[in-house]
């Protein structure tokens, strides 16, 4: 009896130091409810200056979905009514990835990624809009390139603004994420720009990708995202973030680890039927920062959905998920 006593304390007490589910979860915030069309992968989302939000996506010709209250999406086609012939010396189905919308002088500016998996003969064009809606934009071609013979891959355009200068970040694998330096007129890469490194992983195939970067204070953040997209409920997706005073770094976790030496603080994981959640990117609206991104289901087959989460900063400055 004293044997089973003895047991069933043991044995409580080996459960009492296992997380259990919800307190796991408790961890990362679920992305807040919404409705309509749901399905998407890397998600840019903008407030319109007509009022309503956009958000553009890989899928379709850069599918879109349109909001009036960030709740309820609506499908809205796609960016494009037909893909510009130059995709095709990328990819032979003309489909582009990941692209980053952004809004100055005047006109939306829309970059985008055109390459095939596990290569990295890949572009990054540009689009303008003076609305930004879907099939209004007018493409304006390559904005940047990748070889076989570089050790970087131009896909996952981000684009950023730092003292009076226009950036972008890009890269996925390969060496990780690096930078260039847009013309603001033209917004392409200026002539011989330098490439700067901003981010990767200690070991091959040094998986990180989906840069975007955002100011806050006197900091501009790198969130990344980390492992392996695109699986279903098998992927391990996570997005981590670091920080610079400078835009092209070097970026540095709260430990002071540099994201070049595989540092950054783990910012949104997967939990309970989010899984592998990514492909992320910043907006702003209302007065507060918002985290958009996508998560592969676990209750409907690992399809991917729209996840948006409120980013609240904390008094020494690092972004938390609400």
């Amino acid at each position: 009896m004293k044997r089973i006593r003895l047991a069933a304390i043991l044995a409580a007490a080996v459960l009492a130091l296992l997380p259990t589910s919800a307190t796991a979860d408790a961890t990362y915030p679920d992305p807040q409810p919404i409705t309509g069309q749901q399905i998407i992968h890397d998600p840019t989302v903008m407030h319109l200056k007509s009022g309503g939000y956009v958000a553009y996506s890989t899928g379709g010709i850069i599918g879109a979905r349109l909001s009036k209250d960030m709740k309820h999406w609506d499908d809205a086609g796609n960016a494009f009514a037909e893909a510009p012939s130059w995709w095709y010396e990328y990819n032979d189905k003309a489909d582009p990835w990941a692209p980053d919308l952004s809004y100055r002088d005047g006109r939306y500016w829309l970059y985008y990624a055109v390459s095939s998996w596990g290569t990295n003969h890949s572009a990054i064009g540009v689009a303008t809009s003076r609305s930004g809606l879907p099939g209004t934009w007018t493409d304006h071609g390559k904005v940047f390139t990748s070889e076989k013979t570089d050790t970087w891959n131009a896909i996952d355009p981000a684009i950023v603004r730092a003292d009076g200068k226009l950036w972008m970040a890009f890269g996925s694998y390969w060496t990780g994420i690096r930078m260039v330096q847009l013309n603001p007129g033209t917004g392409k890469a200026i002539e011989d720009a330098r490439v700067h490194h901003l981010a990767t992983r200690p070991d091959e195939p040094y998986a990180v990708e989906g840069p975007y970067i955002a100011k806050h204070g006197r900091y501009y953040y790198l969130f990344a995202s980390y492992d392996t997209c695109c699986q279903g409920v098998n992927s391990t997706y996570k997005i981590k973030v670091g920080r610079s005073t400078s835009v092209t770094g070097p970026y540095v976790d709260s430990t002071g680890k540099p994201m070049l030496e595989g540092g950054g603080d783990l910012l949104l994981a997967g939990h309970g039927k989010y899984i592998g959640p990514g492909g992320q990117s910043i907006f702003r609206t209302q007065g507060r920062d918002w985290l958009a991104y996508h998560y592969y289901d676990a209750d409907d087959e690992g399809t991917p959905k729209l996840g948006l989460n409120q980013l609240r900063w904390t008094r020494d400055g690092w972004p938390n998920a609400l």
